[in-house]
């Protein structure tokens, strides 16, 4: 049964930028919204995986792919990527994806580690969301953001503090920015995607073999599956469209009803040792490690 149920030109003018874009969600996201007709701008610190991403959703779509490297945690950085985007037209649309996140027990969590997460998630997805919306303003041009964040913005969540925090402060962003932004023909929406396993986060949030917690188990999930990616392809695909124009400010969950089930958080890790904790946080160390080796 076939999944897609746009039309192949459905983004066909649509020029957006998408955060994180060289793995993971941005990169899967990215070639669904090629797919349709869009102009995809993607960032990121890696330039090797930007240029593979970028091969790849060329060969999802027919519209141009370009390539930013950018530090998103840095305002100006943010600013000058914009600057260099508008020189070829403005974006209509900007996914807010970059994001970072690991398990942790709060309190053996450092201010470095808070940061590493907060810093991208939250500073970062402001800084982008700033950087457009005030030149979507100033030029009386109509928007529309998008959000990627989790369910925990309506529970909060153990071991995943940083995270919980972070995208429960995009949740309010998007809430206070449809407002204030509404007036102007700009919208913010959000998805909160229950568990759809992508390599590298996966990883950081299951780094223990013998231990995986129920938020992202498909048996706690009522349709006991896992998200197809393609549900969270045509989600965004329809934010971003013209097809949608008065959903605004809303944070629509993607998760197979988990979170209304109630397990879709790591409180179940309370049970783990400290040995577990341990070898959860070298297993960790070694999945940034060997991201670190592949960005040289």
């Amino acid at each position: 049964m076939s999944m897609d149920v746009f039309k192949s030109d459905a983004l066909a003018g649509k020029s957006i930028l998408v955060t994180g874009g060289g793995s993971g969600l941005g990169r899967e996201i990215s070639k669904a919204l090629a797919a349709k007709g869009a102009t995809i701008h993607i960032c990121g610190r890696r330039p090797a995986m930007l240029e593979e991403s970028a091969a790849e959703i060329a060969a999802a779509g027919s519209g141009r792919v370009a390539t930013h490297v950018c530090d998103i945690r840095d305002a100006d950085a943010v600013d000058a990527m914009i600057d260099a985007i508008w020189q070829h037209g403005p974006l209509t649309g900007l996914l807010n994806n970059a994001a970072a996140n690991f398990i942790s027990p709060t309190k053996d969590l450092s201010a470095r580690g808070f940061r590493a997460v907060t810093s991208t998630v939250m500073d970062g997805s402001f800084h982008a969301t700033l950087s457009v919306g005030k030149r979507w303003i100033a030029e009386g041009l109509k928007g529309s953001v998008v959000s990627n964040l989790v369910t925990w913005v309506w529970t909060g969540s153990a071991f995943v503090l940083p995270s919980a925090m972070a995208k429960t402060a995009l949740h309010a962003m998007t809430m206070s920015l449809a407002v204030e932004w509404g007036p102007y023909g700009i919208r913010l929406n959000a998805t909160a995607p229950g568990p759809f396993p992508t390599e590298g986060a996966w990883e950081k949030l299951n780094p223990i073999p013998d231990t995986r917690s129920s938020a992202t188990s498909p048996e706690t999930v009522p349709l006991r599956r896992y998200g197809n990616m393609a549900e969270l392809q045509n989600l965004i695909v329809f934010l971003m469209s013209d097809a949608c124009e008065y959903i605004n400010g809303q944070t629509i969950a993607i998760d197979g009803g988990q979170h209304l089930a109630g397990p879709g958080t790591f409180a179940d890790l309370t049970a783990l040792t400290d040995e577990q904790w341990r070898a959860a946080r070298e297993a960790i160390r070694a999945s940034v490690a060997k991201e670190k080796s592949s960005r040289s």
